[in-house]
């Protein structure tokens, strides 16, 4: 997670907090679609979109982001069909029926942008990368690519399968789906847009043989009880010196603890406890980067009783010790 996180940290350090830098890149022949033209997105922290237009009516676009959530808002059209891949940390939103869709790296989500309009995109690991794939069915109606007419290609049927009144369809790391999509973070500048076209029909093409069978139970549930699920993280990191039991976590926020150890997995990707262990280690990576403050100090800001036992902890994490860690970084 820690490499994960550095990363995208480091490809967005030109971008000022509260910054969405977002790059268009259109060929001569495709217009910007609508979808694209009207969409805004806000942060208190930062990110980049980069868009590719592909085909009228297709277009494909890289996110990275650092924060704890991101506003977006776009036209709610129940016809534009959007393709999620997780790359990196992970990403959720409220959809508008009530509903919370949570993806980890590898996850695909497919639903029609109807469903995340004026939506809020949780990021709980505090980064995330991905690609979305939009189709607006309506212009593939008139305006088809030749590989997908010679397919079969048919945007009625994909509009029955994921966008007519459907929830959203979750597929889990390691679907066709994931395969598809995993090349194309790692390509060479000259070979992007090409690939990227090819990848985005080879991604239509199988929809149309795809029959959605629902959700994966780990990755949905009602947004309200997503809501708690956050209170009881901002609890457990606003005292990170204390040790809370399941039990006595579950009586404060009124839920089982079935359904708390659930929830919580399917919102931040593990279990309570080693979200809470991973948390401390990355606050104090954090601090011993861009801090001065005594190894004590760290270890007692991110809720450790001793400093030995800090330093057994990190090193079991890193292999470094704080001090040849703070040393390396800070070079």
């Amino acid at each position: 997670m820690q490499d994960e996180f550095e990363s995208i940290e480091k490809a967005l350090g030109h971008i000022p907090a509260g910054t969405i830098a977002l790059k268009r890149h259109s060929g001569a022949d495709v217009q910007s679609p609508y979808f694209l033209e009207h969409f805004i997105s806000q942060t208190e922290g930062k990110g980049r979109i980069e868009s590719f237009l592909l085909f009228p009516g297709i277009a494909l676009s890289l996110h990275q982001y650092l924060g704890e959530q991101v506003q977006v808002h776009h036209a709610a059209k129940d016809y534009i069909l959007e393709i999620n891949h997780c790359h990196k940390g992970r990403i959720g939103w409220n959809m508008r029926d009530g509903a919370a869709v949570y993806l980890g790296a590898g996850d695909v989500c497919l639903h029609s942008i109807h469903s995340c309009a004026d939506s809020q995109m949780g990021l709980p690991l505090g980064y995330y990368a991905g690609i979305s794939l939009l189709a607006d069915l309506s212009v593939l109606e008139e305006n088809c690519p030749a590989v997908l007419k010679e397919g079969g290609f048919s945007s009625s049927a994909l509009f029955e399968k994921f966008c007519r009144g459907a929830k959203p369809c979750v597929l889990p790391a390691g679907c066709p789906l994931d395969f598809i999509f995993t090349p194309l973070y790692a390509l060479r500048e000259q070979i992007r847009l090409p690939y990227y076209k090819l990848k985005a029909l080879e991604v239509l093409l199988y929809l149309l043989q795809l029959e959605p069978l629902g959700l994966a139970g780990e990755q949905y549930g009602s947004a309200q009880q997503i809501e708690v699920i956050k209170e009881v993280r901002n609890f457990l990191i606003e005292n990170l010196g204390q040790r809370f039991t399941i039990e006595t976590l579950a009586r404060k926020f009124l839920l089982n603890t079935s359904t708390l150890k659930a929830a919580f997995k399917a919102v931040y990707g593990m279990p309570i406890a080693a979200y809470v262990k991973e948390y401390r280690m990355q606050q104090a990576m954090k601090l011993l980067r861009q801090s001065h403050a005594s190894i004590a100090s760290i270890a007692q800001q991110v809720g450790y009783e001793t400093q030995g036992k800090f330093t057994k902890a990190f090193k079991e994490k890193t292999g470094l010790l704080p001090t040849e860690y703070r040393k390396l970084y800070q070079k």
